[in-house]
């Protein structure tokens, strides 16, 4: 479906606006145009009505959320466009901003702080003048359009957001294809591993997939370490997830084909690329949590 024209509210702005703004912008290209919708342009499905209204009508474009009950869960416009383009739920797991700008902007700073179990100073304590330039100008226009500096600013932010949220998943299914799970024996006791091969055509933050892949898939209790390809070598990372008291690399420093092993324990990187070394490692690096 295409859409000519971006209508959303006039006078101040919250972010969560700004950023379904964003991604339609992302999405279309098309002038925002901020001011009160009529009722023609609420029924054509080509003016996509974000944040005002009182309509929540995908097939027509229409992303309101204030007619809602005060009770309901928390969603604001940003949240009914990501769950109109399906990128809702990989965004409530990958960014973490998410859920308290859905709270900020339906129940406001003082039942946010409330929430998040902090004080109300702090809310403002994590503003910048980042988001009070882009709300403010964003606040000032009466219509954006490309060319303009917030206009390309906020394709730029609708893209990278978009893109980011795609490339987490394509990431994720990448390591559901090719991981393997290693059971890995240590002084009497066994730990879980996570093994990811080096490919001809991998991945980018191949550390970070493996990440994500274990908490998408509640393995978080379950895996204690990660393997995976060194992007600035031949060898592989290895890395203890969820910083696990019993992985402790600097124990294998001294190995000679492990040319890193980080001060603090929780990394090392290695030259050797054969899964009997790599799990020879891990298992030397196995042992009684230090005091």
């Amino acid at each position: 479906m295409s859409i000519h024209t971006i209508l959303t509210h006039p006078g101040g702005a919250h972010k969560e606006d700004v950023l379904a703004c964003s991604i339609m912008v992302a999405l279309y290209g098309v002038p925002i145009v901020r001011r009160e919708p009529v009722e023609a342009e609420l029924d054509d499905a080509e003016v996509c009505v974000l944040d005002v209204g009182d309509r929540h009508e995908p097939a027509k474009n229409n992303f309101d959320h204030h007619q809602f009950p005060r009770d309901s869960t928390p969603a604001c416009a940003l949240t009914l466009v990501l769950q109109h383009i399906g990128l809702y739920e990989d965004a409530r797991l990958f960014c973490d901003w998410l859920e308290p700008a859905e709270w900020f902007d339906t129940r406001g700073p003082n039942k946010t702080a409330e929430w998040l179990g902090v004080s109300r100073d702090v809310i403002s304590k994590m503003n910048s003048p980042i988001d009070i330039s882009m709300l403010r100008r964003f606040a000032q226009a009466s219509q954006l359009e490309a060319g303009d500096p917030v206009y390309e600013l906020m394709r730029m932010i609708g893209q990278d957001l978009i893109d980011y949220l795609n490339g987490v998943r394509a990431k994720i299914d990448f390591v559901a294809e090719h991981a393997v799970r290693w059971e890995i024996s240590s002084g009497g006791e066994s730990f879980s591993a996570l093994y990811l091969p080096r490919m001809e055509k991998g991945i980018d933050d191949a550390s970070g997939g493996l990440a994500r892949y274990i908490l998408v898939n509640k393995l978080d209790q379950e895996i204690a370490a990660t393997v995976y390809p060194d992007s600035r070598g031949e060898g592989f990372g290895l890395a203890r997830f969820n910083d696990h008291p019993q992985l402790d690399f600097t124990r294998i420093e001294s190995f000679p084909d492990v040319h890193f092993a980080h001060k603090s324990g929780f990394l090392c990187k290695t030259g050797a690329t054969e899964p009997v070394r790599l799990m020879k490692i891990l298992s030397s690096a196995w042992g009684q949590a230090k005091g």
